[in-house]
């Protein structure tokens, strides 16, 4: 029979690297998306499949974290073996300026989506995409048993999700696990998230087309890795005997300097050059340190990061200077895009 996976958040980078990974494994994959006026759906665009077509194994339903009937009716329709729960308010940045919004969607969200999960009965894996930002100013090296202390509302609103992942788990048996991923990045990192700004500035600067990067505090220290790495170590998780908790890391550690260093140094440009400060971009409360220890899902699951900071900095550029290549047309046919009905 074949498997059926659920995934919340199906149109960010990690859900479409992860869609990706599963239909290569052979599972039908069925993604939420939120109803809007355009299409958002640029990252899978590439996995399209009408489900009028016998062999379909790509479905998109609408919803909405904020909406729990909907979520335990399509649960119930689809009934998956595995959800994968990763769509959130989850940048950093603007958690601050949204701080009510964030909690409601990234926090109580996965509480709708547990209590759905539980209320029909659904016999399904869960894994929760939790976040090193949980730690925040606990100071490194941070593994699955380091305290947290978040430094902003996307950190606070994560170990809300984090411990009612955990609350489902040890009080209705369920298979519910947390994947605390430090920072993972690709091409497809949305366009305001700091290394994604960095190589699209570097790519526009290196073509004449822009001539300065604005930026905040350069001296954040992160642990960066590769997207497509990491949602296989997801996918792990919920293949092990037993539902625990695991740290994905590189186990390195780079500063946003570093990042931005390489990045320029790839295209044969003088940061120092182009780059200039904006005190709009600093935080309230930063986190200065995020590094992990995966020695846990190394020694368990077998995971283990392959690409580092450096490395994923000229990835990134060279993907968005293939991208400025490109025309800026349509990734497909308007009309190709077939969703189920609301109802």
């Amino acid at each position: 029979m074949t498997k059926k996976a659920f995934i919340t958040g199906i149109t960010g980078q990690d859900g479409s690297y992860l869609a990706e990974l599963l239909l290569e494994k052979g599972y039908e994959v069925h993604g939420l998306i939120r109803r809007a006026s355009t299409f958002n759906t640029a990252r899978i665009d590439h996995l399209y499949q009408d489900p009028h077509e016998e062999n379909a194994r790509l479905f998109l339903h609408y919803g909405d974290l904020s909406d729990g009937s909907r979520l335990a009716t399509l649960l119930e329709k689809v009934h998956p073996q595995e959800v994968y729960h990763l769509a959130a308010q989850s940048h950093v940045r603007v958690s601050f300026d949204e701080p009510e919004f964030t909690g409601n969607v990234t926090g109580v969200g996965t509480t709708r989506l547990l209590e759905a999960i539980r209320m029909i009965g659904l016999d399904a894996r869960y894994y929760q995409a939790s976040t090193s930002e949980m730690f925040g100013a606990t100071p490194p090296p941070q593994s699955e048993t380091t305290a947290f202390y978040p430094r902003s509302p996307y950190g606070a609103a994560k170990v809300y999700a984090y411990w009612m992942t955990r609350n489902y788990r040890e009080g209705y048996g369920m298979f519910a696990t947390n994947g605390i991923l430090f920072n993972h990045e690709s091409p497809r990192r949305g366009e305001t998230f700091v290394t994604r700004k960095i190589t699209r500035a570097v790519a526009a600067i290196a073509t004449g087309r822009q001539q300065y990067l604005y930026m905040g505090n350069l001296d954040a220290i992160r642990d960066w890795g590769y997207a497509p790495e990491y949602v296989e170590g997801m996918w792990r998780m919920l293949q092990a005997d037993t539902p625990d908790d695991y740290v994905l890391a590189t186990g390195s550690a780079y500063t946003v300097r570093d990042f931005i260093q390489a990045a320029f140094e790839h295209v044969n440009l003088d940061w120092t050059k182009h780059v200039r400060f904006d005190e709009r971009y600093l935080r309230p409360t930063e986190v200065d340190a995020l590094i992990g220890d995966p020695s846990k899902a190394r020694n368990e699951l077998g995971w283990q990061a392959r690409t580092h900071a450096l490395d994923l900095a000229k990835i990134m550029v060279d993907a968005d200077l293939a991208a400025l290549q490109r025309p800026n047309d349509a990734t497909g046919p308007v009309d190709a895009r077939v969703f189920t009905p609301a109802s």
